[in-house]
């Protein structure tokens, strides 16, 4: 499990751990892994030129330590100082090392001619304000082009919530200490900090609100079938999508559910001929253990949904019966809305919200979802966030761009559909399903075009090759 703090946790677990350490010995771990993270970056120290972004925070200390220890590997090492409060014994390693220390503003003067091989951004640490001061934006606009390494963050960036509301760093890879922090995994802070090394500092974490499932987490949550199961066992999952104007919906929404990973998949709708004729294992109305509900539904979409509800059992609520919730459901709810269907969803609880509003800020666009609706919402997007009304999190982060494609949110609600019906937790379910979708959304793609049906076939490949 990837788990990513707040920096009120981060802060009380390094502090604890400081006072058990002599002074200074925290700094100097994170300090080495960032050298060490550099000089995988560029394939060796001696001879790089490297500059170092120096704010006043704990992060510009990690710079110049680090940037110390590249300079006596024979790297070319330039701290350029955004404050007058940079880390004293920071500056003092380095000029030791050999390194030279200058003002930003004199740096970007005429002596500078030629371009480093990595800048390493140490300007605003993880307790600063989002948004960088117009001194810290020059200098990165004079070493426009140049690859960037983020100090535990991207500068600039909200790092609890993952917004960016002002001027930022962009890196192509972040080393971050001790933890991942939100900003990491949620989008759109997430896009600005590349490729993400965490360093271990050996402190002691409590439980962290926001998650990101790996590989392992998914096979240990996976329903397996015992020795003695039989289909009615393994799950039975409904299926109240599509239409006759939308027939694609209900054959996408089967695809989904049909995979294998439940007992039986039953459909009650207008589309049964279609359906079946597709997926000849899919059989007609019965018992349940969970609804999928709304993918394609059209204009009975609210039908279809009450219907599904008065069963009493769990209900996945897509596409057209999202518009159709005006409050709590009295059965365990995932909601699936994509940002514009989530804005509305948001207006009609607590007033005018625009898409961009969400997109803008997922994280807490989807917390206040999930507790205004008292559901499970799965937000979907290139980072696709699961939120519980409790204030619990995870971020999908498998996938590829070649998934945005029509009627891959119809194969998702299906799939989650059946985990429900198999026997998770709304909460798991939303995850799991989230999880394979986009491993088998990377495995049919292989760096391709994909359609949504390629997606659904290929989940069960990607169950079998789970640790």
């Amino acid at each position: 499990m990837r788990r990513a703090h707040t920096v009120e946790q981060v802060r009380a677990a390094e502090a604890a751990l400081m006072a058990t350490l002599p002074e200074g010995t925290l700094m100097q771990r994170a300090a080495t892994g960032l050298a060490y993270a550099v000089i995988d970056l560029l394939g060796g120290a001696y001879g790089r030129r490297v500059v170092l972004l120096v704010g006043s925070g704990d992060n510009g200390g990690d710079a110049l330590y680090a940037g110390a220890l590249l300079a006596r590997r024979g790297a070319g090492v330039e701290a350029w100082l955004l404050s007058a409060r940079a880390h004293e014994g920071g500056i003092a390693a380095l000029r030791a090392a050999g390194g030279r220390v200058v003002s930003a503003s004199e740096a970007q003067g005429p002596r500078w001619h030629s371009q480093p091989d990595v800048v390493v951004d140490g300007i605003v640490g993880i307790g600063g304000t989002p948004g960088l001061r117009p001194d810290a934006e020059a200098a990165l606009a004079a070493l426009a082009g140049v690859p960037v390494v983020a100090v535990d963050t991207p500068s600039g960036v909200d790092v609890d919530t993952g917004e960016v509301p002002g001027s930022h760093v962009t890196a192509d890879l972040t080393v971050t200490f001790g933890t991942h922090k939100p900003c990491h995994l949620l989008d759109p802070a997430a896009r600005a900090c590349g490729a993400v090394q965490l360093v271990d500092l050996g402190v002691d974490l409590p439980p962290a609100p926001l998650e990101s499932l790996q590989a392992h987490d998914v096979a240990a949550l996976l329903p397996r079938p015992p020795a003695d199961a039989q289909k009615y066992t393994r799950g039975v999952v409904g299926l109240r999508v599509g239409s006759a104007t939308y027939p694609g919906a209900a054959l996408l929404s089967a695809a989904g559910a049909d995979t294998g990973l439940v007992g039986m998949v039953r459909y009650v709708g207008s589309a049964a001929d279609a359906v079946k004729q597709h997926h000849p294992a899919v059989v007609g109305p019965g018992r349940v253990q969970a609804w999928v509900v709304g993918s394609g539904g059209g204009e009975h979409a609210g039908e279809e949904l009450a219907a599904a509800v008065e069963d009493g059992v769990p209900v996945v609520v897509d596409a057209d019966a999202l518009a159709h919730v005006t409050g709590p459901l009295p059965v365990p709810t995932v909601l699936t809305p994509h940002a514009g269907e989530l804005a509305g969803m948001l207006s009609r609880a607590s007033g005018p919200t625009e898409r961009t509003e969400v997109e803008a800020r997922p994280y807490a666009a989807a917390l206040a979802a999930a507790r205004q609706y008292d559901a499970v919402v799965l937000l979907k997007g290139r980072r696709t966030l699961i939120a519980r009304p409790d204030g619990r999190a995870r971020v999908n982060t498998t996938g590829t761009p070649w998934l945005a494609t029509a009627g891959a949110g119809d194969v998702l609600g299906g799939l989650v559909g059946a985990l429900l019906a198999a026997g998770l937790t709304a909460y798991d379910a939303a995850s799991v399903g989230a999880w394979l979708h986009g491993a088998a959304a990377t495995l049919a793609a292989q760096d391709g075009p994909i359609t949504a049906g390629d997606v659904a076939r290929a989940i069960p490949a990607v169950v079998r090759g789970l640790p």
